[in-house]
């Protein structure tokens, strides 16, 4: 059976969430009250980074040497990875934070080929903004919706398998077959008696699929 891997990025593929280290970083102001509301669900994704956006001081070149510089990726992603390109299983990096922090981490890898799906990082000079190219119709509270993405991307005939750590991943990994879930997902998955495998890194991972 052919397996297709959804991936969230920030706290999965990464060591640390870039947007809440970017904000720690250029942000000036009461910043954790607006992700306090954003988590529990008060606003919107593209309403917390518009006022979040607001006490920001930064420019692009700011915001790239500070990824590169303090931004880790998981020690195994990259042998995942290319056990699955070798193997023909598909991966799609699912985010409902930003290209822009996607393709700086990335690039700084050399990883190349990986699709991707996350909101728009607007720059211009000193003013950030986001756009939500990926946003539902229907629900507005993540700027990338990844249960509907999946439900687009999933072949018929696949095995869909969701990792991730946080809020945004919650919706997105009920639409899967296989979930791998750690931090908030795998509290919130195991309070609500969903079936989930708990991993610590792209190891396990990479031994789960190994085995199949």
């Amino acid at each position: 059976m052919k397996i297709i891997f959804f991936i969230d990025f920030d706290g999965t593929i990464t060591d640390r969430d870039t947007c809440v280290a970017m904000t720690g970083a250029f942000a000036r102001g009461n910043w954790e009250e607006l992700e306090l509301k954003w988590q529990k669900g008060e606003i919107s994704t593209e309403e917390c980074a518009r006022e979040t956006f607001k006490l920001f001081n930064a420019t692009g070149e700011d915001l790239k040497k500070f990824l590169v510089e303090n931004v880790k990726i998981d020690d195994y992603f990259i042998d995942f990875a290319e056990f699955c390109r070798q193997k023909g299983h598909e991966i799609y990096i699912l985010s409902d934070g930003y290209d822009f922090n996607i393709e700086t981490i990335l690039e700084n890898y050399g990883i190349k080929g990986i699709p991707y799906f996350a909101n728009k990082l607007i720059i211009d000079g000193r003013r950030f903004d986001i756009e939500c190219t990926y946003s539902s119709s229907t629900c507005k509270q993540c700027g990338t919706c990844k249960a509907e993405l999946i439900e687009k991307l999933k072949p018929e005939n696949a095995l869909a398998v969701y990792v991730g750590d946080g809020y945004s991943d919650i919706c997105a990994a009920r639409k899967a077959d296989v979930i791998f879930a750690k931090g908030v997902l795998l509290s919130h998955l195991r309070q609500n008696g969903i079936a989930a495998i708990a991993y610590n890194d792209f190891s396990d991972i990479l031994k789960w699929v190994n085995r199949r």
